[in-house]
């Protein structure tokens, strides 16, 4: 009898599992990652790894609105700018390392499957952390009409999403003239902060909590934890240290950067005059 509860119990605990689709889009992203991280142990390659991790979230913000049950306008305009972002993102990542070769990110990494594990299993963290308002926003059956909200958000979206393709285009251009061989970027965007697509990157992110919070209630509020962990992880972890650290390495000594640092800011823009 007690086996018999048991098993009904674990049965009614994984029909609730997969009945919630924040659960459900969880499962989705741990098995993508980790089935990424199967082929790209066994060929010791990190080339797809940025590119399955914006396909997740493509994935990820569709099906979380068909499991949701609903279609309003906010949950297809939200699923469509992630699908955007994803789409530019990915393709700009991918087409980088198919020219670089690598990423240097994975130089110690690739070779060790343990690592490169704790590598695939960090962006499935990352995707899910920084989805969650949109998967709960399409998870909701309960509507209101568009607001403020949803105007400013999209338009804050809209900004950063043009700053961090600028930026992208800005440096590649850069990188790609002969005559900037060993030299930093300084222009365009570069001039106001030293890491631009990154400002844009959390403009994103930002935007589109604000739009997804106009239907949101009591501990859904703290999904404003999604733009902070994307502040968080480009500011302290895994974006701006590593690259300033390379930066101060390659052109520390130089009076130009020198100045360059002191007059530009880190993150956060603020014009010149």
């Amino acid at each position: 009898m007690r086996n018999f509860q048991i098993a009904e119990l674990l049965a009614d605990l994984q029909d609730v599992i997969m009945g919630s689709t924040l659960a459900r889009c969880a499962v989705t992203d741990l098995c993508i990652q980790w089935a990424g991280w199967a082929l790209a142990a066994a060929f010791k390659t990190e080339k797809f790894y940025d590119l399955a991790g914006s396909g997740t979230f493509i994935l990820l913000a569709h099906l979380s609105r068909i499991w949701g049950g609903a279609n309003h306008v906010r949950q297809n305009v939200q699923t469509g700018l992630v699908t955007a972002w994803g789409l530019r993102l990915g393709t700009f990542l991918f087409m980088r390392i198919l020219k670089d070769g690598h990423d240097r990110r994975f130089n110690n990494v690739r070779d060790s499957p343990g690592t490169f594990f704790v590598y695939w299993t960090i962006q499935a963290v990352w995707v899910f952390m920084t989805l969650l308002p949109t998967l709960m926003l399409n998870s909701e059956k309960r509507d209101v009409p568009l607001g403020t909200r949803d105007y400013i958000g999209w338009a804050v979206w809209g900004l950063g999403f043009a700053a961090e393709a600028i930026a992208d285009q800005q440096k590649l251009i850069f990188k790609r003239d002969p005559d900037n061989a060993g030299k930093f970027i300084q222009t365009g965007l570069w001039a106001y902060t030293r890491h631009p697509n990154y400002f844009g990157e959390i403009l994103q992110w930002s935007g589109l909590w604000l739009s997804a919070s106009s239907v949101m209630q009591g501990h859904q509020y703290l999904s404003v934890v999604s733009p902070l962990f994307v502040w968080f992880l480009l500011r302290h972890v895994s974006g701006i240290p590593i690259l300033e650290k390379q930066a101060m390495r390659r052109w520390g000594s130089e009076p130009a950067f020198q100045e360059y640092i002191k007059n530009t800011p880190l993150l956060w823009p603020w014009p010149r005059f």
